[in-house]
């Protein structure tokens, strides 16, 4: 995970082949239509944001790209291969997500959270720079780095959940929510972190975010959700140029009797 010296945000990624691609995927639980036939392309160093409504579909992306959901039909490609291998090995290949609610391991010190976030990495001496370049881009860790992860702050832990995120060294992040449950003040931190992460590791990120306003000031492009499907995709301003916010989160007038 060596810290590059990244160009401004190119806005432009069309001439890109996509990095992660679902198309046509669906997924079910029974008779719950989580994903409706969805299709979503990531590029290379892209921000991308996940948005709607709850249930409309967000976080079940994250987890069939991660082999945690089952799809049913449609397919999802990782540098065009068919990506359909267990978890483990998905994270292997360039793939990390950080879950919902942080789920840090508060039985254990903060390297000991990290190192976990890297246990498939064999060489010890690549583990140990990986975990001081985590350590040297979030001075808190280092700072507390022998203190169980039960003393944290919750923000704290949101930072310890994304270095973790960090340790196998991902192409891409998925990150799910990570300011669910934070302060204001703590939310633009956090914010500001996803951005960094971006630049300073070249990191391509796709973010699950409900807080829409924050995400929209840092995303190259969103797709909003809503019943299990994509309703739109575009850059911010289309986004916020048009009503689809409007539509999915207060009900198209059409739908009411």
């Amino acid at each position: 995970m060596t810290a590059q010296s990244q160009p401004e945000r190119v806005e432009e990624h069309a001439d890109a082949s996509p990095l992660l691609e679902l198309s046509d995927v669906s997924v079910h639980y029974g008779a719950v239509i989580a994903l409706d036939h969805v299709s979503v392309q990531i590029h290379p160093g892209e921000v991308v944001a996940l948005m709607g409504p709850n249930g409309a579909g967000k976080s079940t992306i994250l987890k069939a790209v991660m082999g945690m959901a089952p799809v049913s039909t449609g397919s999802i490609r990782w540098r065009n291969d068919i990506l359909d291998s267990p978890t483990h090995e998905i994270v292997k290949r360039g793939i990390s997500m950080v879950p919902q609610g942080r789920r840090v391991f508060t039985h254990l010190n903060v390297e000991e959270n990290l190192e976990l976030g890297g246990m498939h990495v064999r060489d010890n001496a690549e583990r140990n720079r990986r975990l001081d370049a985590v350590m040297d881009f979030f001075p808190i860790l280092r700072e507390k780095r022998r203190d169980p992860a039960s003393a944290m702050s919750g923000g704290q832990q949101q930072m310890l959940a994304l270095g973790r995120g960090l340790m196998s060294s991902p192409e891409i992040l998925l990150l799910d929510e990570p300011t669910l449950g934070l302060a204001p003040i703590i939310v633009s931190e956090v914010f500001q972190r996803v951005t960094e992460i971006s630049r300073t590791f070249g990191t391509t990120i796709v973010l699950v975010e409900h807080n829409i306003r924050g995400a929209l000031n840092i995303v190259d492009r969103g797709y909003i959700l809503d019943k299990a499907r994509v309703a739109f995709e575009g850059t911010p301003k289309e986004i916020e140029d048009s009503d689809i916010l409007t539509q999915v989160f207060l009900g198209r007038e059409d739908d009411e009797d």
